[in-house]
């Protein structure tokens, strides 16, 4: 579904990309009933919803890469390498472990922890539920699985940065990815003293070089055939939208990586009339004051910003 005719996808996904905001950003004064009315409004109005997820999206549904679920479950990574370096899980995949049996050591236990063990989440469950009964679309900067674990289906998914799933060659000598699950519990089985035993470290079966995380961190990240595909149905799916009412459904995006989702929704929400831009952030809801009615910004707590949201669709 959502598929396009014209096969130049990676034009189309760069096209979208924006680096610059709206720059009339404003908090707004309404009441958080009034916010969660309104947002149910405009989505129960809608005919498709386009849901954009950041990092906060997964903090705010327990994810989260600080504090005690870090330091208990990588308790022996920071005795080793010390906690200057090993402060949280984002941090420490930068750490520039010596050996290919230390790096897979931590990246083994990375993934597992935040992309194989963990269920579905209420968070995306309930935004699953929200989403389901309108034509969706999920554009996410997130690599732990979770949408399709909730229920989203994997073809309405385009995870622009990687998963935590499937591992490259480090030199991307081809652009194709491989799935590591099985990998990754024989690696955290074997490990001690945070090393994996050498004869489980992957080398590329094309070059025969080293492996790495699938991950946008440098220019060697592979877009494979499943993203391409993913990116084609993407600008399908925004050729669908043209003169529809569309809820573009943000949460959890700041400005680490603002041009992916954040910018573009407040571009597209500025040059289409019938598009909603409501944005749930912790720390960052405020929305650009341009958009008028067509904006909602809702900070505090996401969780329960989606909790209630869907409770005041279903009532």
């Amino acid at each position: 579904m959502f598929a396009k005719k014209n096969k130049s996808r990676q034009v189309e996904f760069q096209d979208f990309l924006c680096g610059s905001s709206s720059m009339d950003y404003i908090f707004q004064e309404n009441s958080y009933e009034e916010q969660i009315e309104k947002a149910a409004s405009f989505i129960n109005g809608a005919d498709a919803i386009l849901v954009g997820a950041g990092a906060g999206a997964s903090a705010a549904a327990g994810l989260s890469y600080t504090g005690k679920r870090f330091t208990e479950n990588f308790s022996e990574f920071i005795e080793k390498y010390g906690s200057f370096y090993m402060r949280d899980m984002y941090s420490a995949g930068f750490y520039p472990f010596p050996t290919e049996e230390a790096k897979w050591g931590y990246w083994s236990k990375h993934a597992l922890l935040n992309r194989f063990e963990p269920p579905a989440l209420p968070l995306y469950k309930e935004l699953f539920d929200i989403s389901r009964k309108k034509e969706y679309f999920v554009l996410t900067t997130n690599v732990d699985g979770q949408f399709q674990k909730a229920g989203f289906s994997a073809e309405r998914i385009f995870a622009t940065q990687g998963d935590y799933a499937k591992i490259q060659c480090q030199s991307a000598c081809r652009k194709k990815t491989y799935y590591a699950e099985n990998l990754f519990r024989k690696m955290d089985a074997a490990r001690k003293n945070c090393i994996v035993p050498s004869e489980l470290v992957p080398k590329c079966p094309v070059c025969g070089g080293r492996m790495a995380m699938n991950l946008r961190c440098d220019d060697f990240f592979v877009e494979d055939a499943q993203w391409h595909s993913q990116a084609e149905r993407f600008a399908g799916f925004l050729e669908f939208c043209k003169s529809r009412k569309v809820v573009l459904f943000e949460l959890g995006v700041g400005f680490n990586t603002p041009a992916i989702i954040r910018f573009p929704f407040e571009k597209l929400a500025c040059e289409n009339s019938s598009f909603i831009l409501l944005r749930l952030n912790k720390d960052e809801p405020f929305v650009p004051k341009s958009l008028g009615n067509r904006a909602v910004g809702i900070g505090g707590d996401m969780a329960q910003a989606v909790f209630d949201i869907k409770n005041r669709l279903e009532n």
